[in-house]
């Protein structure tokens, strides 16, 4: 009996692994800041829907893209997180591990282990993403 309750509650936590990094980020981010005053002037959904990416403690979000944040680990020795996530746009479902590291109170970069196909291709969920202050999500 003791055994079947360790292994409940030991399955639950596996289930929320994003919450046992309690420092983890925390507010919206967007990939500048200029992003992030047209936030605070506009909505943050308007800002979504022209085709920008926005950064919170699920994951990034965009119009026909998303990346959820499934589990979250903190390094020991650095401000960073090393976090699984499952990534979907029309058509295709992809996993991606990404380092997420603290640059200063309001920037974060991030660095996706998914390699690019072509050069010419976007960063992929690389870049560096600054906090909005006054923004919240939709």
């Amino acid at each position: 009996m003791v055994l079947g309750r360790s292994l409940c509650v030991s399955m639950v936590v596996a289930a929320s692994p994003a919450l046992a990094a309690d420092d983890f980020i925390d507010g919206v981010y967007m990939q500048s800041e200029e992003l992030c005053g047209q936030a605070r002037k506009e909505t943050l959904q308007a800002l979504v829907d022209a085709g920008n990416i926005v950064l919170s403690v699920h994951g990034l979000q965009g119009v026909e893209y998303s990346c959820e944040f499934v589990q979250v680990s903190k390094a020991t020795g650095s401000p960073s997180w090393a976090v699984t996530a499952i990534c979907q746009e029309p058509g295709y479902v992809f996993p991606d591990v990404l380092s997420v590291t603290r640059i200063s109170p309001t920037q974060l970069d991030l660095v996706s282990g998914r390699p690019i196909d072509d050069e010419s291709e976007a960063s992929g969920n690389s870049g560096s993403y600054y906090l909005c202050e006054g923004v919240a999500l939709p």
